[in-house]
């Protein structure tokens, strides 16, 4: 099964495609992808559904997998980030693909199995569970990753 795993962001956001047949999941592709600040809100998010679009078209995922979203402050953050999830999901659901959508919480237990771990400890564990080619960046590709690792982690009970 190959999906598409997204950590959800409005200048930056991780993508990545995962695949399992057997065994261990297989990195295909990852990266973040950001927008300009200096670019107006709308084609900021025609660029996301633009990359998310390119992306399904040429990986051909069967399913995404994608954070849901948790803000303590900025508002005004939060709901650019929820504009560009809509746009994200709606281009899975164009193409038919199963979703399922994880916490942060969710996350950090299904690949270090504590729920209180930081970001350096996802970063770890990731880099153990997975074989990753290309130097990475942004920790929202490390992000995006760990939403693919849980996807595989929870998608047999999941999709019915």
């Amino acid at each position: 099964m190959r999906i598409i795993a997204i950590d959800p962001g409005y200048e930056r956001l991780g993508i990545a495609i995962l695949e399992k047949e057997t065994g261990k999941e297989k990195l295909i592709f990852s990266e973040c992808f950001t927008t300009s600040i200096k670019e107006k809100h709308e084609n900021r998010l025609k660029l996301i559904g633009a990359e998310i679009e390119r992306v399904i078209e040429k990986y051909q995922p069967e399913a995404m997998g994608i954070e849901t979203l948790f803000f303590k402050t900025n508002a005004k953050t939060a709901m650019k980030v929820s504009e560009a999830r809509g746009i994200m999901l709606y281009e899975a659901a164009k193409n038919n693909l199963n979703i399922l959508e994880f916490t942060p919480l969710q996350i950090k237990v299904a690949v270090t199995g504590y729920g209180k771990s930081d970001k350096d400890q996802v970063t770890d564990m990731v880099k153990r569970l997975i074989k990753i080619e290309s130097p990475i960046k942004y920790d929202d590709e490390y992000d995006a990753i760990a939403v693919g690792l849980t996807f595989f982690a929870y998608y047999k009970t999941a999709i019915k």
